[in-house]
């Protein structure tokens, strides 16, 4: 499940492999703001935790993931999912996602560019 977060502390989900994620990491944390950060090896687990990862971002689960990566082209790519097969693609393939997930309160973005974390 997500974790329950402060209006105040910024969560932010990353990939740790990749340096456009680490800026937006030191972005989050040059806000003041207390900052929760996890890479997609820590990522929630559960769908019901995605959920509300999704509903808080106003996205359905194939707009997170990054369509041009080797692993979705050749194991997702022209099938067809429901929510739930989705949400199950997104807990067993966290690697897929295309942006950091940033979450403070209610509000959520995925920062394709870095500055996107302002927008929280």
């Amino acid at each position: 499940m997500a974790d329950k977060t402060s209006n105040e502390e910024i969560i932010i989900y990353y990939n740790k492999e990749s340096s456009s994620d680490k800026k937006t990491l030191a972005f989050a944390q040059s806000l003041g703001s207390p900052v929760r950060s996890y890479t997609h090896d820590n990522v929630p687990s559960t769908a019901t935790g995605w959920e509300e990862i999704l509903s808080n971002l106003n996205m359905e689960p194939n707009e997170i993931l990054d369509e041009s990566h080797p692993d979705y082209i050749a194991n997702i790519q022209g099938k067809e999912f429901d929510n739930a097969g989705w949400l199950n693609v997104i807990q067993n393939n966290p690697h897929l996602i295309k942006a950091p997930i940033a979450m403070k309160g209610k509000s959520a973005v995925l920062c394709i560019k870095s500055t996107d974390i302002y927008r929280l």
